[in-house]
């Protein structure tokens, strides 16, 4: 609680005094984003890994901080305006560690983020397109799903909030909408073989092995 409460501070000096044009600091919103970052996923605020009378106990006394938090890296995010374009993909990474968190509110919250990435850098990299964007994601996920991440409902959601903002966009309805499909199914193939390791059968791991390349 007194980090989240540190963190908070942080929150409010960069808006107030680093963020117009003449005194950003890149380096100063780097640190808190990552630090945001760290706290949000720390092992000890994870609340599903404990037993349910520890998590209700946990969430009476403080609620849950990582969403908490998550709503603040989210409002930052937007806050960055043209900025933004400066933190594309070395951001995609540790946003896709925030919305792997299997907290169904928290991750409907930061999802958008990764379309507001894909717009930012269409619209500012002069190429018309998010090629930085979409081979850091699809990396990154490979990833974070073979450390053990991700779940069939992160893989619903991310398909399902992507769509729907793409299809809203007039330039990005198109290319926007291939890449949700794309990243849906190789999160599906990634997913299936992550199940499948441990299975005894070669041909099931051989099967799901050739479907991820």
């Amino acid at each position: 609680r007194v980090f989240l409460r540190a963190v908070n501070q942080f929150t409010s000096v960069l808006n107030r005094f680093f963020l117009d044009q003449a005194n950003f600091e890149l380096q100063l919103w780097n640190n808190y984003f990552h630090l945001a970052v760290a706290f949000l996923t720390h092992e000890s605020l994870q609340l599903e890994t404990f037993s349910q009378a520890k998590r209700n106990k946990i969430i009476k006394k403080y609620g849950d901080m990582r969403k908490e938090i998550g709503f603040k890296i989210r409002d930052m995010w937007y806050n960055l305006g043209p900025h933004k374009i400066k933190f594309i993909p070395a951001m995609v990474g540790p946003i896709l560690e925030v919305t792997l968190v299997p907290e169904p509110e928290l991750r409907k919250a930061t999802i958008p983020i990764f379309f507001d990435m894909m717009q930012c850098e269409f619209n500012f990299s002069g190429n018309r397109n998010f090629h930085m964007f979409e081979n850091e994601l699809i990396t990154r996920l490979d990833q974070e799903v073979e450390g053990g991440r991700g779940d069939e409902q992160y893989k619903i959601l991310l398909e399902k909030l992507l769509l729907e903002h793409c299809r809203k966009h007039k330039y990005l309805a198109a290319s926007g909408e291939v890449f949700a499909l794309l990243v849906s199914s190789l999160l599906e193939n990634l997913l299936d073989y992550r199940t499948i390791m441990h299975d005894e059968s070669k041909e099931n791991r051989m099967s799901c092995t050739v479907n991820v390349l």
